[in-house]
Formats: C-alpha cells, structure tokens, sequence
C-alpha cells in the first residue's frame, strides 16, 4: 500500500487516496467500515463479496462500497491485481471493523 494523501501521509481525515498491489491469493476478512471506498482497476481482477454477493472487476472499472457494509476484498486469481482505492473519510485502522 502507497497512500498519496490521507490521514496516515498528510493528515487529512476528509479523503485518503492510495495505489495498492494485492497479490495472488490475498485475501482480507470480512469488514464493515464506517467510509465509503472507491476502487479503481489499473491490472488484473480483484474479487469483492458485498453481503452475500460476489462482484468481479477487471481493469478499467470501479465499484463504490458503501460505508456501514459488510464486504470482503480478495484477489484468488493467479495474476497480481493493481489498483487505486480513495475513502471518504479517510481510512482508518480504527473504523474497518474487521472481523476475526
């Protein structure tokens, strides 16, 4: 994870803004933060399950999770995924709310 902007490099708790890499086989548990996160697909496929449903996205298309849902990131895809992900507010370790 690089963040360009946001609390943990500039501060700012209104927006974070960050170029991210997720591995083949990354996955992360189920969360419900309290932001909205936009994600963006520069390469690869990225696997988001959104409540009960899985959503796909290749390179080129981008999703809004809202905040307050319960959402998985995974990438069980043999290529790496390259992406940029902004949240509003700012993303905080504090407010992901990740389960065990």
């Amino acid at each position: 994870m690089e963040e360009h902007h946001g609390k943990a490099t500039t501060g700012n708790s209104e927006i974070s803004i960050a170029h991210m890499i997720a591995p083949s086989g990354w996955s992360e548990p189920f969360q419900t933060p309290e932001f909205d996160e936009y994600t963006y697909i520069i390469s690869g496929k990225k696997q988001f399950i959104i409540e009960d449903e899985i959503v796909i996205l290749e390179a080129g298309q981008s999703i809004k999770i809202e905040k307050n849902t319960r959402v998985q990131y995974s990438n069980p895809f043999d290529e790496i995924c390259e992406y940029i992900a902004i949240c509003t507010p700012a993303f905080d370790f504090t407010k992901v709310h990740r389960e065990e």
